[in-house]
């Protein structure tokens, strides 16, 4: 199955179940977590990013956006975390998931 292909299936699930995806980045300074949920129409999605360093911020972005954010994030040639300058690999790997909104909304860290 290509990435495209299965980015195409999590849109489906995502706009007809009541799940949400989440990436989590690892980072030198701790995970990124990128969450996505569909609103009603399943055209636009809430994107909730967090950082340690700044906490919750979000937006909402276009289907196509999401689609295009998922294909790039999953076919980046090296998810392992690196550690600036000299890019030595940490060897933690980036993840992906789809998970019940009611989890993901309960789950790390805190939404406030």
């Amino acid at each position: 199955m290509s990435i495209v292909t299965f980015v195409e299936c999590v849109l489906v699930e995502l706009t007809h179940e009541d799940v949400g995806a989440e990436y989590v980045a690892s980072r030198l300074w701790g995970n990124n977590r990128t969450q996505f949920i569909a609103d009603e129409t399943g055209e636009t999605f809430e994107k909730r990013c967090y950082d340690k360093r700044v906490g919750w911020y979000e937006t909402t972005i276009s289907r196509q956006e999401l689609r295009e954010e998922l294909v790039d994030r999953l076919t980046r040639p090296n998810p392992q975390s690196t550690i600036p300058p000299d890019g030595e690999t940490v060897g933690v790997y980036d993840t992906f998931c789809v998970k019940p909104v009611r989890q993901l909304r309960r789950d790390y860290p805190p939404y406030i």
